[in-house]
């Protein structure tokens, strides 16, 4: 069925030889390498810009801000609390906005568009 037509359509067709594709192997080899030099050389130009920490040390930093926020609105609140008699409410309160505030930094910390990104719009 299929296979008949397809046989037409080859016949039609000079075989390419083994030595035309070896040159056309070759050719496509050359081109290759060079894209991939082309796209180190490109990948060592950015990094070298920027320096980044290792991934322990960044969630480490990460996971410390958002503990000393959720503590510092805790205390916040215990002390708010203490001095106006208004027992869990204070403490409740601030320690949600410490939380809100710890995960805002979480997620401004790792904002891929800060404003040293190169996906950073500027304007023309």
């Amino acid at each position: 069925m299929s296979g008949g037509a397809r046989k037409d359509e080859d016949q039609g067709s000079p075989p390419a030889s083994d030595a035309a594709l070896s040159a056309r192997l070759e050719r496509l080899g050359e081109r290759l390498a060079k894209a991939g030099e082309n796209r180190a050389a490109e990948a060592n130009e950015r990094d070298r810009g920027r320096v980044d920490p290792s991934a322990w040390a960044r969630g480490f930093r990460l996971s410390s801000e958002f503990v000393g926020a959720v503590l510092v609105g805790a205390g916040l609140g215990f002390l708010v609390d203490h001095y106006l008699r208004v027992s869990p409410g204070g403490l409740i309160v601030f320690t949600l906005l410490g939380f809100a505030a710890g995960v805002l930094n979480l997620i401004r910390a790792n904002n891929p568009r800060g404003p040293d990104s190169p996906t950073q719009r500027r304007p023309d």
